[in-house]
């Protein structure tokens, strides 16, 4: 009886047990796949839910392939046609009217309609002509001095050497602005301009136009750590082999870039400096942050990256997370909207609804769940929250740092195809060439003409030209 009583009692537990054992097995399954979950959901971050630049994103889905309507090559329908400006009669050099005499159909004779015919301009180059000059400074015998003498090199002759003003103008567009290798510009001056340079003396050509732009540059330099908002980005560079960066400073009237050993904010101390009063624009990275903390700087940190973030948030598998991100989503959407329609508004109103929509934001960004990632961008709510809302209390700050960013792809499409630089002078000559192609852009000035002027009181030994618009 005893026995018969105990069996079901011993196989209630057995059950029991195994069932204990099924339960801690699932549970340790769907925390694997919650994981691996996150793990997919971080391994498929793009340009759109991360701060990686669009050509990471390996596949990209094809516009308007939902309604099974291909784009069609070339102008779209419904645009506004463009056509250039034909050139005024000033510059026309020659000018040749074609006639008819007879029908090229049937051979008779033909009336011209005096209000109808067809102009079709065409332009075109001529070889380049070379000038050479040639110096000769004869000696001569002091019998005074006892000594043999010769008459001075004029300064720019002294200072250029064998390529004269123009050629090296030449020369530098091509490598600074065109990226082109030493080799493509050796081919060129060879088949097209008819003189063929060695690689050491376009080195020495180089060189000498970084010295020539080493004023204008320091300027800038000296004028950044008193500027009232300064949007900041950098991007990696490759010196000799070895990891540098490239930082890029916007301002209003320019922008100047710096290659430094290093990524932190000690970069942004030496540049700025520790008591800059002004407003820096830029992502959350790290040194940011520390440059904030430590020097007490106010910052403007990009709503872009924060939006890419969030919605990072919508794609991870726990239900909490997406809704939080949505929810964050949907508020931010709701601040660019009042943003973006401000000319509704009278200025107190706009304010008033701008403030409105930055404290949803706040509010809905510091009620996080209780995710490991949820956790994230709550702290950084509450760290860092009012930082990126800058912009709604101080006019001309931008929300995102689109400036610097857009600033910076010169630099990065000049890095793919020249594969950096290989020592100091390298160095130099990108800061200061990559400074006047962005400066000069940024007031339509010509690059060329510039790089003119520059060369010109080089040689002359003159005041070097700023790049900075003239004040009347």
């Amino acid at each position: 009886m005893a026995t018969a009583a105990t069996t079901p009692c011993a196989n209630c537990q057995r059950l029991q047990a195994q069932v204990t054992a099924l339960q801690a097995r699932v549970d340790q399954l769907e925390a694997l796949v919650t994981r691996l979950q996150e793990t997919l959901a971080a391994a498929r971050k793009d340009s759109a839910t991360s701060s990686k630049p669009p050509s990471s994103d390996i596949v990209k889905p094809k516009p308007n392939q939902e309604d099974g309507h291909k784009r069609s090559i070339g102008g779209q329908l419904g645009h506004p046609k463009h056509e250039r400006e034909p050139f005024p009669p000033e510059q026309i050099t020659h000018s040749e009217v074609h006639t008819l005499d007879t029908c090229p159909c049937c051979g008779g004779p033909v009336h011209r309609h005096v209000a109808f015919s067809r102009t079709v301009q065409q332009v075109d180059v001529e070889k380049p002509p070379l000038t050479i000059e040639q110096h000769t400074f004869p000696e001569y015998w002091c019998p005074h001095c006892r000594r043999p003498v010769r008459a001075p090199m004029p300064p720019h002759i002294a200072r250029g050497g064998l390529v004269g003003m123009e050629l090296t103008v030449l020369i530098a567009f091509m490598k600074g602005v065109c990226h082109a290798s030493f080799s493509t510009i050796r081919t060129f001056l060879r088949d097209v301009v008819g003189v063929t340079i060695s690689r050491s003396e376009l080195s020495n050509v180089i060189a000498k136009v970084s010295e020539a732009l080493e004023k204008p540059y320091e300027e800038l330099l000296s004028l950044l750590p008193d500027e009232d908002l300064i949007n900041v980005d950098e991007t990696g560079h490759r010196c000799n082999g070895e990891r540098w960066w490239t930082w890029c400073f916007r301002a209003e009237l320019y922008t100047l870039y710096r290659i430094d050993a290093h990524r932190n904010a000690e970069v942004l101390m030496d540049t700025l400096g520790k008591e800059f009063h002004g407003v820096l624009g830029c992502d959350y990275f790290s040194a940011y942050r520390r440059y904030m903390r430590e020097c007490d700087v106010r910052v403007q940190f990009c709503l872009a990256h924060l939006i890419r973030d969030v919605k990072f948030l919508t794609t991870l598998p726990d239900a909490r997370d997406r809704r939080y991100g949505e929810d964050l989503r949907e508020a931010l959407k709701k601040l660019f909207e009042v943003f973006h329609q401000h000319e509704q508004w009278n200025k107190a109103e706009f304010e008033h609804r701008l403030k409105e929509a930055r404290d949803r934001v706040l509010r809905i960004g510091l009620a996080g769940p209780p995710t490991r990632h949820g956790q994230n961008m709550e702290k950084r709510f509450r760290a860092h929250g009012e930082a990126y809302f800058t912009f709604v209390t101080t006019p001309g700050v931008e929300p995102t740092n689109n400036l610097a960013e857009q600033a910076i792809r010169f630099v990065v499409i000049d890095r793919r195809i020249t594969q950096g630089t290989r020592g100091e002078g390298g160095r130099q000559w990108s800061e200061r060439i990559w400074t006047a192609v962005a400066t000069c852009a940024q007031h339509g000035k010509s690059v060329y003409g510039f790089l003119r002027e520059a060369v010109e009181s080089w040689t002359a030994g003159t005041a070097a030209p700023s790049l900075l618009p003239r004040t009347a």
